[in-house]
């Protein structure tokens, strides 16, 4: 007989199937045992008598037969909650050792060391599950939304010969008798290949070697860039970034309802158009609403960010707004300055909820000034040849954006921390496990 999914036996009652799966949870009461199966598709009650005794998380496989359940003791919570299944045979496949804490309940009571400790036991928790679904259609949802207009994906390397960006502090690898480095961002690759494919992104790894611990930075973390020509400003990027961010938010709405009521959450509300202000504009704001002076500051903090946000969504009804016009020499030597006021670039941060979401802007495409730019900012054209090759060579009008699918996926469920919102987080304590354990 083949195995049936749980979720297909709501049309099976009084069929015989075989089910196969995650012993969830166990109600031993004597005669009577019951057992929640869990598989890919769902959970579903399995009722037998003078069962040998099976523990939480054994892998097994039953055979029975589906029945109705009594209508007083159907379950609405879950799918299959109006049938159950007959046990008639019951197989350990796999048995499971006894567990380090309850995996029952509706929420996974332990410490965040402890839920990355025993992360190949907790990632089978329904909460922990839900996570990663969402995470996994927020990737999609951005891929699909690219996609349909007319952009190419690619990978960019992750081991890189140079460190032309600046900024984060960088992985240095052996490299067989030479150095190299682990890439903090596919940036200088997708500039490159506007130059031949006019509209890319891609879905990469990178590398930031800070000295940080904190609830918004990893070491390792996924970052979703595009990056397209023939724009004409540095708004075009912030107009399609916004369309990427609110197919995203359709795609979670519509296929992770259930994931979302797990966490009691709701997607963060945009306004007709996100809100944008330069950087100069914002500290203003914050001066008058806190007292706060930053204005000198060439950065907005986090503490600044959440005011920021606080502003929005209350003066203009979204959780998201952008920043722009940050300080020119404060940011990578390819972000182009405003002809205006040149000692400010096109440079724009989206914030969500409090926090920096992503980066992006208008790209410089001129040959000439890209080289001053090299010089001005201490950097050799033999790190970046490759790149210079392909402006030297006609590229257009650029811009782009980076978002960081942790940091989304954090903020959209409410988690406490970024960690949480990564499947395997590395940072300076852990590779796995905890270096000090």
């Amino acid at each position: 007989m083949e195995r049936s999914l749980i979720a297909d036996t709501v049309g099976k009652v009084g069929q015989k199937v075989r089910l196969e799966g995650w012993a969830n949870t166990i109600r031993d009461h004597g005669k009577i045992t019951f057992i929640d199966l869990r598989d890919r598709s769902g959970i579903i009650q399995c009722v037998g008598e003078s069962l040998k005794r099976v523990s939480p998380e054994s892998v097994i496989e039953i055979m029975g037969t589906i029945s109705e359940r009594p209508e007083k003791l159907i379950n609405p919570k879950i799918a299959t909650g109006s049938v159950e299944i007959q046990i008639e045979s019951l197989k350990v496949l796999s048995p499971a050792a006894e567990l380090p804490f309850d995996m029952g309940g509706e929420d996974l009571n332990v410490d965040l060391p402890t839920l990355l400790d025993y992360r190949a036991l907790t990632l089978r928790h329904k909460k922990q599950q839900a996570i990663f679904k969402v995470q996994a259609v927020i990737i999609d949802a951005f891929r699909q939304a690219l996609l349909k207009k007319d952009f190419i994906e690619f990978q960019a390397p992750s081991i890189i010969s140079s460190v032309p960006e600046g900024g984060a502090e960088v992985f240095k690898v052996k490299y067989f008798d030479h150095e190299a480095y682990l890439s903090q961002s596919p940036q200088l690759y997708k500039s490159l290949l506007v130059g031949i494919f006019e509209r890319v992104f891609s879905v990469n790894q990178i590398f930031r070697a800070e000295p940080s611990v904190t609830t918004r930075h990893l070491t390792e973390a996924t970052s979703l860039d595009a990056e397209f020509g023939f724009i004409d400003s540095w708004k075009d990027v912030l107009d399609m970034e916004e369309y990427v961010i609110r197919f995203i938010f359709s795609e979670v709405e519509k296929k992770c309802s259930d994931e979302l009521a797990l966490f009691d959450a709701t997607l963060p509300k945009i306004s007709d158009k996100i809100p944008v202000l330069k950087l100069k504009e914002a500290q203003k704001i914050i001066y008058k609403r806190t007292g706060r002076d930053v204005r000198a500051e060439k950065d907005l903090a986090p503490e600044d960010e959440r005011e920021i946000c606080k502003w929005s969504l209350e003066e203009k009804g979204s959780d998201l707004v952008y920043i722009s016009h940050f300080v020119t020499k404060k940011k990578p030597f390819y972000v182009s300055p405003d002809p205006e006021d040149p000692s400010y670039a096109f440079s724009v941060d989206l914030l969500g909820r409090g926090v920096e979401w992503s980066s992006g802007g208008q790209r410089l495409n001129d040959y000439k000034v890209i080289l001053e730019h090299v010089k001005e900012w201490g950097l050799k054209e033999k790190d970046i040849e490759l790149y210079l090759q392909s402006f030297k060579f006609g590229v257009p009008p650029l811009g782009g954006f980076a978002l960081g699918a942790e940091r989304v996926t954090m903020h959209i469920l409410g988690l406490k921390n970024v960690r949480e919102a990564s499947l395997f987080p590395r940072d300076m304590e852990r590779v796995d496990l905890r270096f000090s354990r």
